[in-house]
């Protein structure tokens, strides 16, 4: 029947817009990583920030803006506030709370798409089953000798809309669980690196004053 078709058009671009999601997000998942990894790196082996600041910019997605945010707010405070280091680290910490916010909201670009593709597709499947069961039966009911080979068409036709709703939702759940839990995980370690980058900058403003006014 024309609905079922409609049903099966449906899922299968559900299907499509999955796969391109599951693709994409998988590729921007692992450039993160391996740009976390890469940077850490070189900030744990700088002895001088200047430099890795200078090479950074807020424009990049991943850890630099957020390493960025962090330093453009302690250059623009501490020249301000005198000796009040509570004041220039929490200025600190509310900088970089709002860049790893905004990167938490570019980590989670898709994956509601994924959690209503898994949980709506085998509902939207089988009410192309319920329908083609319908139809065979009220096409059995129009004839005078049931047979299978009458009702074998519609059954056939709503158990392929079923398939094709599994199809769908199985790769959107496994993709969505998988996605949410990487993006958690590099998001914990934004946190992470944002608590020590405050150690580095706390030390500075016990020591010797770090200078960022050359860097811009």
């Amino acid at each position: 029947s024309l609905l079922v078709k409609a049903v099966m058009l449906t899922l299968l671009l559900a299907s499509l817009l999955s796969w391109f999601l599951i693709i994409q997000r998988s590729c921007v998942l692992r450039q993160r990583e391996r740009q976390m990894n890469s940077f850490v790196q070189r900030f744990r082996g700088a002895s001088d920030l200047l430099p890795l600041y200078r090479e950074t910019t807020d424009s990049e997605k991943g850890i630099e803006p957020i390493f960025h945010a962090g330093l453009h707010a302690f250059n623009h405070l501490h020249p301000h506030t005198g000796s009040a280091a509570d004041v220039v680290l929490e200025g600190v910490e509310r900088a970089l709370y709002v860049a790893i916010s905004e990167q938490e909201v570019q980590l989670e670009k898709g994956l509601q798409f994924l959690a209503t593709v898994g949980s709506v597709s085998p509902y939207i499947g089988l009410f192309g089953t319920v329908w083609g069961i319908m139809n065979s039966f009220i096409g059995l009911s129009q004839v005078q000798q049931a047979t299978l080979s009458t009702v074998a068409p519609g059954i056939a036709e709503a158990l392929i809309a079923t398939a094709i709703g599994l199809f769908a939702a199985i790769p959107a759940v496994i993709a969505y669980n998988r996605f949410s839990s990487r993006s958690q995980t590099l998001l914990t370690r934004y946190y992470a690196f944002g608590n020590e980058l405050q150690v580095r900058l706390h030390r500075t403003l016990h020591g010797k004053p770090l200078n960022l006014a050359a860097a811009a």
